[in-house]
């Protein structure tokens, strides 16, 4: 996540400047402003789950989303793939 870190050129993504936000805001900015959709999610301990959003260019947000009502983007990035579920039988 780009942080401000000085010294090299600067990664410039209009949705860099959202950290955290109210749970439906967070929502709403992903989905309206940036056309993301939620496409994974999974519970990563009993008061948070962590959201993996992503457009049709492949640019991905990785979003923690607190019982508080808060959200959190930790992680973005490209070319997400979609993997097929292997059957483990």
């Amino acid at each position: 996540m780009g942080l401000g870190l000085a010294g090299g050129p600067a990664f410039c993504n209009p949705i860099a400047d959202v950290i955290c936000a109210p749970t439906d805001q967070m929502t709403r900015k992903l989905t309206q402003q940036f056309g993301t959709t939620r496409s994974a999610s999974g519970l990563r301990s009993p008061e948070e789950v962590v959201e993996i959003w992503t457009d049709s260019d492949g640019d991905w947000t990785m979003v923690i989303a607190y019982s508080t009502g808060q959200s959190c983007i930790v992680a973005m990035g490209a070319y997400w793939q979609e993997t097929e579920a292997k059957n483990p039988a």
